[in-house]
């Protein structure tokens, strides 16, 4: 269909879900920008709309501009915008300061001639700067999920070239939302949250690492001081891209404010010629009253894409903390036989299987099983493990290189490079120049070989090192992390096209790879290297702010973390996996035949509810206590959720606070249990209102003495719990148990119907 013109006068559409409307100001032939983005707005027509258009513009007194401001998706200053431009970039220095001019509108792929108001959909708006030589094609939808995301494509329409040094694209927040939240964080500490006032200026976040990164903003949020997970207006950002990128809350002297983000360019690295355009990556924002609300909003984007993860995963052993490099059949086929006597559905064999690999310091990047290990090739341990009824999956780094190894030293120009000599090693490693097509190709080529050799249903995909000094030599060591990005992403693609049925995973030295970008090609993300379950309380906590519980790796670790050092019972290691796509990390030949039925029961409770634990709703409770997490699951139609109560510290108050649990139907009557999986939490002491239980209590070991042996819980205990309605659990609560500090409590919540 043919686009029409974009006329002079007011032009208003107004996009809405059931929870969110936006208002888009495409009047005047200037870019559109945002007059209502939030709670959904009721009664608009075509006369509202058209009211509305202006409101967003005005001057600041005697000693501003003589026109009216505004401030665009994609900002200018042209337009009397003194922030962060929304594109940035030259032709040698000239064109550097853009005033695009609308010449189409579409939504949903028809033109726009008046003002409407409809439900969810996307906006295309052509523009285009005749004195620049650019033409602009922006892309703003409102999704069902309620997110809105956005994208612009910049298009050189001139002989001489146009250097891209950035676009940005950033929505409108209201006043009163004076509070950041983003996150912080390293290598097993990722995304750690943090707060900050928004004042005058700008809040930037950068990442520079060529990898989204365990210390990335993650998400930004701004909202009401003091917000949570149940209260404050939020408004967030988050950019859709797995290389370097931004995020930004900025507030500029006249008291406006806006949240963005993008991509991240470095020098001169996206340079068009005529007829070349970049794309920047999509960038999505959400809204919501809460942290949980907005988490939401991407929990169901996530669960609405055309190729979504089931609920019902497959519980998974990775041998990689069980054997390292020792790669020898004997051992690896009898951890198998334990993961399959436990209830494990997937294997997942780890580094160390190909080429020179028995250590870290040779062989990454010769992706060709090593015949000094495996002498029949994989297939002994890849015939036993789908013998025993699981799937079986490899371990790769695709993107990754030693020195020491047979590609490097055939081809050494395919590392990357900013100068003649390599970038400083991490992990004895250097990055592979995916962007080199040769490189590319060679890489894409043995792990298809792999791929179609053995029946592989898993690829554990990692990435270990940053991109530091990332030039492509084949380029005379031009930037290359925007271009080694897309390679990433177009292999993905390319693997899964020809293995429709292979999940594959995103690790990145942990968890320093977690964006929607990667998340598009990829069916889970590892959360950590860290398994500590201390550590992975808070990390599952705020992972789940853009990534819902079945994308998760979560793995039950050996008694003694690996990574920390610190000891943790079974019960509090399992309890906190159980929330996420459940595995294990652990040596079961080394576990005793009453360690290993209890793994078997945590695994089978596990399955029995990952319906509800992997598809529910998230709720994350406020208790006042930082030594107190409560978090759950609701199913959606509120008939039954399962909770856990996480003791990380010592309560400040004993017995700590009363429980709340919210997300239920507030009028319907439910029933709430304690649950009970294997041996209990250390010093678990029963609350009056579990009831009584059946089981013979033994004598009280030495932590009891000071507690009344009768209310101590024992293994194999199950208590009638007590019925509440889902108003008095939430605004009332319920009493909590008394455990020792590092535990878990869980609970499973029904509604009584009928």
């Amino acid at each position: 269909m043919t686009a029409v013109a974009a006329g002079a006068g007011p032009l208003v559409v107004a996009l809405s879900t059931e929870d969110v409307t936006l208002v888009v100001d495409l009047g005047g032939r200037a870019l559109p920008s945002v007059l209502h983005w939030g709670e959904r707005l009721e009664g608009l027509d075509a006369d509202v709309l058209v009211a509305m258009a202006g409101t967003g513009e005005w001057m600041n007194g005697p000693n501003d501009i003589d026109v009216p401001r505004r401030v665009a998706v994609l900002p200018e200053h042209s337009r009397a915008w003194v922030g962060r431009p929304g594109l940035s970039g030259s032709r040698d220095g000239r064109a550097w300061s853009t005033r695009f001019v609308v010449s189409a509108v579409r939504l949903d792929g028809v033109p726009v001639g008046g003002s409407l108001a409809a439900g969810p959909g996307r906006l295309e708006v052509e523009a285009h700067d005749t004195g620049a030589g650019l033409r602009l094609d922006l892309e703003l939808a409102l999704d069902r999920t309620g997110l809105v995301r956005a994208r612009a494509t910049v298009t050189n329409l001139e002989d001489a070239a146009y250097t891209v040094d950035g676009v940005v694209l950033a929505l409108p927040v209201p006043a009163g939302l004076d509070e950041v939240l983003d996150f912080g964080g390293r290598w097993g500490r990722e995304r750690t949250p943090q707060r900050s006032a928004l004042r005058t200026g700008s809040h930037t976040r950068e990442n520079r690492k060529g990898r989204t990164g365990a210390d990335s903003a993650f998400v930004l949020h701004v909202g009401t001081p003091g917000f949570g997970f149940d209260r404050g207006r939020v408004r967030a950002v988050h950019t859709a891209w797995s290389g370097n990128h931004v995020h930004y809350a900025e507030r500029v002297f006249t008291g406006e404010r806006v949240i963005g983000g993008g991509e991240l360019l470095q020098s001169a690295e996206v340079r068009l010629g005529r007829g070349e355009s970049y794309a920047s990556p999509w960038v999505f924002f959400s809204t919501g009253s809460g942290l949980d609300e907005v988490a939401r909003q991407f929990h169901r984007h996530l669960r609405a894409r055309p190729r979504p993860v089931s609920s019902d995963r497959p519980v998974t052993l990775n041998v990689w903390e069980a054997v390292y490099f020792d790669h020898r059949l004997d051992r690896l086929l009898a951890l198998a036989e334990r993961a399959a006597r436990v209830g494990v559905e997937r294997y997942v064999l780890d580094d160390g299987w190909f080429g020179s690999r028995r250590d870290d310091s040779s062989g990454l990047g010769d992706w060709v099983v090593s015949p000094d290990v495996w002498p029949e090739g994989l297939h002994p341990l890849v015939d036993a493990v789908h013998g025993l009824g699981m799937q079986f999956g490899l371990w790769f780094e695709p993107e990754m290189v030693n020195p020491d190894s047979d590609v490097a030293r055939a081809h050494p120009d395919w590392m990357m490079a900013a100068r003649d000599d390599l970038p400083v090693s991490s992990r004895h490693q250097q990055v592979m120049d995916l962007g080199n097509p040769e490189a590319y190709a060679h890489v894409r080529d043995q792990i298809l070989a792999v791929l179609d050799e053995y029946d592989i249903d898993y690829l554990k995909w990692d990435h270990n090192r940053d991109l530091i000094e990332a030039g492509s030599p084949a380029d005379g060591g031009r930037a290359g992390v925007h271009a080694q990005t897309l390679a990433v992403y177009r292999m993905l693609d390319e693997l899964r096209r020809a293995h429709p049925a292979l999940e594959i995973e995103s690790c990145s030295s942990g968890g320093a790879r977690v964006d929607l970008g990667v998340l598009e090609r990829t069916d889970r993300v590892w959360v950590s290297d860290v398994i500590d379950p201390l550590e992975r309380q808070q990390m599952m906590r705020w992972t789940t702010q853009l990534v819902p519980p079945e994308y998760l790796g979560s793995h039950i670790a050996s008694e003694v973390s690996h990574s920390t050092g610190r000891q943790h019972r079974l019960s509090f290691r399992a309890g906190t996996a159980v929330f996420g796509h459940l595995g294990l990390e652990w040596d079961l030949t080394a576990v005793d035949e009453d360690t290993l039925d209890e793994i078997a029961e945590w695994i089978a409770f596990h399955r029995r509810h990952r319906g509800l634990l992997l598809g529910g709703d998230l709720v994350r409770v406020e208790t006042g206590d930082d030594h107190v997490l409560v978090h759950g699951v609701v199913a959606a139609d509120r008939s039954e959720a399962v909770f856990a109560v996480a003791v990380v510290g010592n309560p400040v108050h004993s017995p700590g606070p009363l429980l709340r649990f919210r997300g239920l139907d507030p009028a319907t009557p439910y029933r709430v249990r304690p649950v009970v999986v294997g041996t209990p939490p250390a010093g678990l002491v029963a609350p009056p209102w579990w009831g009584e239980d059946s089981t013979v209590y033994s004598a009280p070991g030495p932590r009891d003495t000071q507690r009344d042996p009768h209310r101590t819980v024992r293994r194999g205990a199950s208590y009638p719990g007590a019925v509440l309605t889902g108003s008095v659990l939430a605004r009332v609560g319920t009493a909590p148990p008394v455990v020792d500090p590092d535990s878990v409590v869980l609970f499973h919540v029904e509604a009584l119907l009928g």
